[in-house]
């Protein structure tokens, strides 16, 4: 993950907290904007509910002076719940549901005291006119008509001997009853009304307190991952920043050390691991760069000291091969064996001494390839052809694998053909004449590249590495200038060669040659 990533992701986290911090309280302000808009109405309700029975009991008090007014005011009180029950949203309606049923019930119990005081005045004044007794007691048992309709009852049945079944002891006994459930109404509705207000409070103080906890623990905890991660990010990045700083300043003392990979997990696979393992690919190259380098140098020295000695040895060779020639032929078959063998041993060492001074010149003179256009799989055939009349392939099974079928590129014919006949004849060898030689060819857009494979007997790591060192050999015998020689040539075409071998399974020489007229010459 990219840092641009890390550090969008983290911000994205500490935004997501902050949203669901915001989105609790946001519901929180909402509900506590709800239970205080139904704790005023609650409020309102409990008020006008006191209101309510202070006039219930100023009516059942002052009756009947006052209880035409007190009775308009317990009506008027009676709609302004209703208003302000009615007039709530219907989320909050419903919890005030059984409010409304006892306003309602109130309401019906008041409206039949008063039909019941209607009758009873009827009746008191019917009895007016058939009992002087009762004429003279009217006004103190009206007066106790809302106040102690019982008292009424006892008074009119000892007093004034009204008989239990009258109608107007039946209307007091109903009135009673009436008065109470009148009262006990009333009382619920002020015991809900406060039960509402209380719990609209105790909602009110849950969600604070909610909104506290909320606060507390989000809050904290996006500072904690917020600038947790980012400082975290930051003193990762900062210290392979550091490491990759200490490396290369020990790569420019010559010390090319490769930067451990870094950790797979989060912190993996951003910019600076990119730059790591940059920094690590350009130190194997620095490294390769080195080698070659310090290889070209020993070369160069060795080329030099190998030219001059050649040169030296050239003259003498050629004197020691002319009169060995001469003196040959004088022999004739009179001619002692032994003279004859020895001057054939001389003549015969001579031309090795010869051919191994002509490769020290070659090697040495290092000439600049002359480009042409070569179809490489005509070479390739051509140079196989060619060491077939030299050494043994009978057993030897050559494939030839080019993708294109046709690969042209441009190179010096005879240098290219001396480094693909070291390599056969090297192939044959380590295989003692009897194994596969493949030989494949993949056309890139500006290289080409070779890879010789054989079966033989591979070459240890210790020795790979010496490989193409002059006067380095494997054989027995041999000069050891054949891959010195392929080394120079592919450097000068610009190229690259490789090598991979390991003891028991063949060995693998891969050449990259550009293909372009242009890069050669």
């Amino acid at each position: 993950m990219s840092l641009q990533k890390k550090i969008v992701l983290s911000f994205l986290v500490s935004a997501f907290i902050i949203a669901i911090m915001a989105g609790l309280l946001s519901i929180n302000f909402i509900e506590i904007k709800n239970e205080t808009t139904f704790l005023e109405l609650t409020d309102t309700i409990r008020s006008k509910s006191l209101q309510l029975r202070r006039h219930e009991k100023n009516y059942f008090l002052y009756a009947p002076a006052k209880a035409e007014d007190e009775s308009r005011a317990i009506h008027a009180y009676l709609k302004d719940l209703d208003d302000v029950i009615g007039g709530m949203k219907p989320s909050i309606k419903e919890r005030a549901a059984s409010l409304k049923v006892l306003v309602g019930e109130y309401r019906q119990q008041f409206s039949a005291i008063e039909g019941l005081m209607g009758i009873i005045a009827g009746e008191s004044a019917a009895l007016k006119r058939t009992s002087p007794a009762y004429v003279k007691a009217s006004r103190l048992i009206e007066a106790n008509f809302l106040d102690k309709p019982l008292e009424d009852v006892r008074y009119l049945q000892e007093v004034l001997s009204v008989k239990p079944d009258h109608p107007m002891i039946a209307s007091l006994k109903k009135l009673d009853t009436g008065i109470t459930a009148l009262r006990k109404t009333g009382e619920t509705i002020l015991t809900v009304s406060k039960e509402l207000d209380k719990t609209a409070r105790d909602k009110v103080d849950s969600f604070i307190r909610t909104s506290r906890v909320v606060i507390l623990v989000f809050f904290p905890l996006f500072l904690v991952v917020g600038f947790g991660t980012f400082l975290f990010i930051i003193s990762n990045v900062v210290r392979r920043l550091k490491l990759l700083t200490d490396i290369v300043v020990r790569t420019g003392q010559g010390n090319f050390s490769h930067m451990p990979p870094a950790s797979r997990g989060w912190t993996g696979h951003d910019e600076v691991e990119t730059l790591i393992n940059t920094f690590n690919t350009m130190e194997e190259q620095l490294e390769q760069r080195e080698k070659e380098l310090l290889q070209s140098k020993k070369l160069a020295a060795i080329g030099t000291f190998a030219s001059g000695v050649a040169h030296e040895l050239n003259n003498p060779l050629n004197n020691v091969y002319t009169t060995a020639q001469r003196l040959m032929k004088k022999t004739d078959a009179d001619s002692p064996e032994y003279i004859r063998r020895g001057l054939e041993d001389i003549f015969s060492q001579t031309m090795r001494v010869k051919s191994i001074v002509g490769d020290l010149l070659d090697f040495a003179r290092g000439r600049e390839p002359h480009p042409m256009a070569i179809e490489l799989g005509s070479l390739l055939g051509n140079v196989y052809r060619h060491i077939g009349s030299t050494i043994a392939t009978a057993q030897v099974r050559f494939r030839l694998d080019l993708h294109p079928e046709e690969i042209v590129i441009y190179a010096d014919l005879e240098q290219l053909e001396r480094v693909f006949i070291n390599l056969f004849i090297n192939a044959v060898d380590a295989m003692s004449g009897t194994g596969d030689l493949s030989v494949r060819a993949d056309e890139g857009d500006t290289a080409v590249m070779i890879r010789v494979s054989d079966t033989g007997a591979g070459i240890s790591p210790e020795k790979l590495e010496k490989i193409f060192e002059p006067f380095y050999s494997t054989k027995d015998k041999g000069t050891g200038l054949g891959l010195a020689i392929v080394f120079n040539i592919i450097q000068r075409h610009h190229g690259e060669i490789g090598v991979e071998s390991a003891e028991g399974s063949g060995t693998t020489f891969t050449i990259k040659l550009p293909k372009g007229q242009g890069n050669n010459g």
